[in-house]
């Protein structure tokens, strides 16, 4: 290699570090020309410009554009088709969409990818819940539960479905013990969860006093 050479190599080195950089982080900013910018003409093509897609459409769904956002991750996915958090990004623009069983066969993809993170359990418990499919809801909850137990939100929903369901004390147990978890944490759905007990608890009747 000549002397001339090693000058150049590091330029491209660089350059190519502050693309890949780019291309990695460009949905942190809230600017979508940024990631658009990065598709358009970064040198790195293939699967990691799936990054760009994904960031763009991540800033798509932080704006409230669904149809945008899911035509993002729809790319990104064609590029990475084996990158969980692109089935559940895909999913929530679903979801908010009003595309339910569409978002619930994306969290089955992102659940088959990557199934010990609970989250996906979770907000498929809420897809399945805004159908009306209270059991499968209440099985995606149990195993979200089970996976991360210091969730509130978690057991909030759950108890929620059970209630609907009628099944009062499940619903009276999982609001109990969303209050016991750390104050910390989930602040709102503890907050959920005690307002709900006191309506449970006002519906009940009166005992009649013995005499």
């Amino acid at each position: 290699m000549t002397r001339a050479a090693v000058p150049f190599l590091i330029v491209l080195c660089v350059l190519v570090g502050l693309s890949t950089h780019m291309v990695v982080n460009c949905g942190d900013e809230d600017d979508p020309d940024i990631c658009s910018a990065v598709i358009g003409f970064s040198p790195l093509r293939g699967s990691l410009i799936a990054f760009a897609y994904e960031g763009r459409g991540r800033i798509a769904l932080r704006h409230g554009d669904f149809k945008r956002a899911i035509a993002d991750f729809d790319e990104a996915i064609h590029l990475n088709p084996n990158r969980a958090s692109l089935y559940r990004d895909r999913a929530l623009a679903r979801r908010q969409n009003g595309d339910l069983e569409l978002a619930i066969a994306d969290y089955d993809e992102a659940i088959a990818h990557d199934p010990k993170l609970a989250a996906p359990y979770h907000q498929r418990g809420l897809a399945l819940a805004a159908t009306g499919d209270l059991d499968r809801a209440i099985l995606s909850y149990n195993t979200a539960v089970r996976l991360d137990p210091s969730d509130a939100q978690a057991r909030l929903d759950r108890g929620l479905a059970f209630l609907a369901r009628g099944q009062i004390d499940d619903a009276r147990a999982d609001f109990e013990a969303a209050l016991t978890l750390p104050a910390g944490k989930d602040v709102r759905a503890r907050e959920a969860a005690r307002a709900r007990l006191a309506e449970l608890a006002s519906a009940e009747p009166l005992a009649v006093p013995r005499r």
